[in-house]
This record gives C-alpha cells, structure tokens and sequence, in this order.
C-alpha cells in the first residue's frame, strides 16, 4: 500500500461510515462492508441497498481503484440513489464512475467496473457473476426523455438490460435499452449494443454489432 492509498482510506472514513449507517442495520453497518472513498459524490442517499447474507468489511468498494491514463486524484465519483442497489459479493466501482438508480441494479459476486464509467437505471438492470467493466462505458436503460406519438401513447418505454456471467465490456461501449449480453462474452470497444444476443465464448462488437469471433474466452 503506497502512502497514498493510505491517506485515500483514512479520508474515506467519514463517508464510509455515513454509507453504511444510513443503508444497514447498525451491527451490519459496523463490519463497514462499503467502502466510500472520500472523493465520491453522494448526490441521493436513499433507496435501498442489499447485501449478501455473508458480509466482510470492504467488500464493496466506490471510487477507488487507479487507471494509469486518469488523474484519480481529481476524479470524482457520484452516487445518486433512489431505487434498489443490490451487491451480490465482491464489488469494485471504480473512481470518476456515476451510479444513477430509481429502478432495480443488481451486481453479481467478482464485478469490476475499471473508471469513469457511467450505470443509469431506471427500469432494471443486472449484470452477473464475474464482470468487467471497462473505462469510459455507458449502460442506461432509458432514453430519460419520453417521446409521444400523435394519439399521446408513449413510444420509447425503459426496457431491461441483462449481462451474463463472465463478461468482459471494453471500454467505450455503450449499451442502451433492451440489450442482453450472454454469458462468457466479450464486447470489443466502442460497441453500441441495443439488442439480445445469444450463445456464449464469442465476441461482439461493431456497430451495428455482430459476432465478431467465436470459441474465445477471456481472461482478467
């Protein structure tokens, strides 16, 4: 741990301790299980968050973590919160990334979102177990604005996003509204994905996207 990290930590007390006293019952909330660094944003402290039945301390972490092509010293991180967050293991957002929840966000156990990334949800959206998240990536759910046809139905309606297990986003992907993404997928950089795929061991990319490869699995 360089004096930095140190530093990083011990500023991060007190927003620690206000995360987890607001979200938990005070004996959960003593073990600390999330982690806030002192550079994050808490814009909306409500909602709700979940844990595992099994907690440890820091075993979700917000806005830390070092990209070398980032100053991580200015990089700030938002948490705007009003729906469901829930945390199924080990967690890592990392630092300059923006959380934005009024629907339902679940996080698999082993997910890794690098830097500067961006998660709006306001529908659902689920990533599974083993997730990378590359930098500068966004993943929303809505278009945030509603459109109308000339009758007044609404033509733009939020719709779900689902990730697999064991897959790996690159960054500057962009993944709108109805995307599924399967399991043990790679997505290639700079990828706009709207639609389902299906099978597994492939990567996708391009835009419109296809199966770029097949029989390919990734490694951290």
């Amino acid at each position: 741990m360089t004096i930095f990290d140190f530093f990083n930590i011990l500023f991060s007390i007190p927003k620690t301790l206000r995360f987890n006293l607001h979200y938990f019952p005070l004996k959960t909330a003593l073990k600390l299980p999330v982690f806030v660094s002192h550079r994050t944003f808490l814009r909306e402290l409500h909602g709700m968050v979940n844990l595992p039945s099994q907690t440890r301390t820091a075993m979700v972490r917000i806005g830390f973590g070092d990209v070398g092509h980032y100053d991580r010293k200015r990089s700030r991180t938002i948490w705007q919160v009003s729906g469901i967050v829930t945390f199924g293991g080990t967690t890592g957002i990392g630092h300059g990334s923006k959380i934005s929840v009024r629907g339902k966000l679940t996080f698999g156990n082993d997910f890794n979102m690098t830097a500067e990334s961006t998660i709006v949800c306001a529908k659902e959206i689920t990533f599974g177990n083993d997730c990378l998240i590359g930098w500068d990536v966004l993943v929303m759910d809505t278009d945030e604005h509603p459109l109308f046809d000339k009758t007044g139905n609404r033509i733009n309606p939020d719709k779900a996003i689902e990730v697999g297990n064991h897959v790996w986003i690159g960054c500057k992907c962009t993944l709108l509204k109805g995307a599924k993404v399967p399991d043990n997928t790679t997505i290639a950089a700079g990828t706009l994905l709207k639609s389902a795929f299906t099978g597994s061991n492939q990567v996708i990319g391009g835009n419109p996207p296809s199966v770029l490869k097949s029989e390919v699995n990734w490694e951290h």
